[in-house]
């Protein structure tokens, strides 16, 4: 039993250390193409390669525009709202075009939303009336950074996927870089709902054995691991037939079979507990005092005695400290205790 249980425990490290060390090399993990409309694709180029299980296709980016072409357009000229109207109408029908290729050949679909400052609820419906989704097709909000004035804040991101929620019965996943996973991740309670939607993860690295689990996130739903930033002529993590070095590409750590039943998302995922750090010195009868720092769960109420705590939700007038909050110092007095032998 114990060498089962050693041969079991191993496997699983292995498979870990598989997930989060250039998994685009196992042949059995899938490979997920997203796209812009100014990406190149020839399509019968692309489609040799048998590891392609999905594509993700850019939609709607922000507000939607007005095409009136009369009136007050914030400083848009007439002649800017036409062409305006142009390029929507041509990438919109590249949209559909690429969507019922993708899927005539059997690949998996999915739509993102490029989010902007901007009213969340009125981009969620643009989104939509854009994309179309379907219940197998996969919805992802892109959120690029954490600076409001050029991205959606994050409280709005959280009305937009809420949104999406409410019309739909499923909530997008959440695309975004490491900068802005970390920052949502070490202030989920702050950010309950963008913290527990799966993660498309994008870092442009061989590995990242150092980052999860991150907040309410134990790994990544995909990595986005090449792009732009890292392919070039020479040298290129992976290269998808028919697209040039600027195609995005990434991975499941799962194959397509497996990819296929959880494809389309829609749930969030647990919330993890508050973890609270609680720094203590303890007396042993008449021994010094030792001290100690300790990080634990909060899944209940913690009773503390002469305690100094941090920002957080706060004590109680009983003294209960509740919420995510880190516990300065305590004191601990312990009965004599014999010694463990």
């Amino acid at each position: 039993m114990r060498l089962a249980a050693l041969v079991g425990l191993t496997f699983a490290a292995a498979n870990a250390r598989a997930a989060d060390v250039e998994p685009w090399k196992a042949r059995q993990n899938a490979i997920i193409v997203d796209a812009y409309e100014l990406n190149s694709i020839d399509w019968d180029a692309m489609l040799k390669d048998k590891r392609i299980a999905g594509f993700i296709a850019k939609a709607s980016d922000g507000l939607p525009e007005s095409f009136t072409c009369t009136g007050d357009h914030g400083g848009d000229t007439v002649a800017h709202c036409k062409t305006m109207w142009r390029k929507y109408a041509v990438s919109r029908e590249l949209y559909q075009t690429r969507r019922m290729i993708a899927r005539f050949q059997g690949l998996l679909w999915g739509a993102y939303h490029l989010a902007r400052p901007g009213n969340p609820v009125d981009q969620a419906n643009h989104f939509l009336d854009y994309a179309e989704p379907r219940d197998d097709e996969l919805m992802v909000l892109d959120i690029e950074g954490i600076d409001p004035e050029d991205y959606m804040s994050l409280e709005d991101a959280a009305i937009f996927a809420g949104h999406i929620k409410a019309r739909t019965g499923r909530y997008p996943i959440l695309y975004t870089n490491h900068i802005t996973a970390k920052y949502i991740a070490a202030n989920r309670h702050q950010h309950r709902l963008l913290s527990r939607l799966p993660l498309w993860y994008a870092r442009y690295k061989p590995d990242i054995r150092d980052v999860f689990p991150m907040g309410n996130w134990d790994g990544y739903a995909l990595w986005q691991f090449s792009s732009s930033h890292n392919c070039g002529k020479k040298r290129c993590p992976y290269r998808v037939p028919g697209t040039l070095n600027d195609i995005d590409v990434n991975v499941a750590a799962m194959s397509v079979s497996e990819l296929k039943k959880v494809w389309a998302q829609g749930a969030l995922l647990p919330e993890k507990p508050p973890i609270v750090t609680v720094v203590a010195s303890a007396k042993l009868g008449s021994a010094p005092a030792a001290s100690a720092a300790v990080s634990i769960p909060l899944t209940q109420p913690l009773l503390i005695s002469r305690a100094e705590a941090d920002s957080g939700s706060g004590t109680g007038v009983d003294g209960t400290v509740t919420g995510a909050i880190s516990v300065k110092a305590a004191e601990v007095h312990l009965p004599n205790q014999p010694e463990r032998r």
